[in-house]
Order: C-alpha cells, then structure tokens, then sequence
C-alpha cells in the first residue's frame, strides 16, 4: 500500500494537475450592486477578468463556468447556467464554434439551426427579467487555423445574430467591428485568441456595454 501510495505520488508530481482558470472561480457578491453574467466562448474567458476588474465597485461579475461553446451546447445548460438567481444583466455570444468545420467540410451548427437556437436561447434569457446585450464574434484570421473556419462565415453569422437581436431590441456589443482594425497588434498568429492588449481592449468594450445597459 505505501509503495502504491509512494507512486501516486510521484505521478502527481511529475505530472501535475493543470489549474483551473480563475475566469471561472466563482465570485462572493457584494450587497447592493447589480448582477451581471457573462456567457460566451474562450474570447470571453478571456477577457471575463479585466472585465470584473473595470467594473469593480459597480457590478457583480460572474460569468458561466465553462466556455460555452456551440448554441446546441449552450441550450443543454442553459437552466443550470442560468441559475435561480436574479441577474440584472446578461452579456452572451456564440459563433466561433457553431461555425467550426467539420470533417466533410460541414459547418459545426448550420446557419439555420444557430437562428434557430439564438432565438430559443433569446427567449429563455428574458425569463429572467435580465437586460441582454450581444456581443458579435470577433473575426477569424486568413491561413490555417486550427480547429478550421472560415474568415467569410463570421459576418455571415454576425448579420443573422444581429437581425434576431435587433427584432428583439436586445442591444449589440460590437466586438468583431471593434477589434478588425487592431487584429495585425492584438490577435495571435493564424489563431482566433488574442493578445493580453487584445483581451484588454475587448474587455473596455465589454464594460462600457454593461455600464450603457445598467444605466439604462
């Protein structure tokens, strides 16, 4: 049993557990100040911490504890993201996996059925009595990134997010015209992340979002 005991230990070592991101700690409210959930991709795990950092004093900010994903994916959970809590505002986005493609050149979730989903996800979230924004997905470098897009896809996928959102008077969070002509400084090479400067930039846009809807 000690030798067994002795091994695991050295496994341990050699091989440690990766961290969790502290983007998806949870956060202790401080009373009297708004609550705000984020929900969104690994753009948004990225610039979740400045974000609750710009708004420190003003807003609770939590955010879901998972990158979200697929709309597909995002609607499993969605209840159990959601919480039984009263959120004053929620800042969401999905794309950049919906149009990942696929092996045979398929689009991860096609453009009908991501409608489809953000309308059914639009839906749930006013159940809430939340103020929604939505933030557009940040553009998708030329060259071969890796898992593959399209470049051409995301204003493809933006302009149907943006005509359901506007249909609905739900605000958008204009991140992917904000960030094109900064991406040769921001964004990585031939990778749809970004840049420490790049996540701060998005996350000014992202606080200046949720400021606009609690003044509102």
């Amino acid at each position: 049993m000690r030798s067994a005991a002795l091994l695991f230990l050295c496994a341990s070592l050699a091989f440690p557990q990766k961290q969790p991101n502290p983007a998806f700690a949870p956060i202790e409210d401080v009373p009297g100040l708004p609550r705000v959930l984020i929900i969104g991709d690994s753009i948004s795990i990225g610039y979740t911490l400045p974000v609750r950092e710009m708004l420190q004093g003003k807003a609770n900010v939590h955010r879901i504890p998972a990158n979200a994903a697929t709309t597909r994916v995002t609607l499993d959970h969605i209840d159990e993201w959601l919480g039984s809590g009263k959120w004053d505002v929620i800042h969401c986005n999905w794309g950049l996996h919906d149009l990942k493609i696929m092996a045979g050149g398929k689009l991860q979730v096609p453009l009908p059925d991501y409608e489809k989903n953000l309308k059914q996800l639009v839906a749930r979230m006013k159940k809430t009595g939340a103020k929604i924004i939505y933030a557009t997905t940040t553009p998708v470098p030329e060259g071969k990134v890796d898992p593959p897009r399209n470049p051409a896809d995301v204003p493809r996928y933006n302009a149907a997010a943006v005509r359901i959102m506007k249909r609905r008077h739900i605000p958008i969070d204009d991140l992917y015209t904000a960030i094109l002509p900064h991406l040769a400084a921001m964004q990585r090479p031939v990778n749809v992340h970004f840049t420490l400067e790049g996540y701060q930039f998005l996350a000014r846009h992202v606080a200046d979002s949720i400021l606009a809807a609690l003044n509102r």
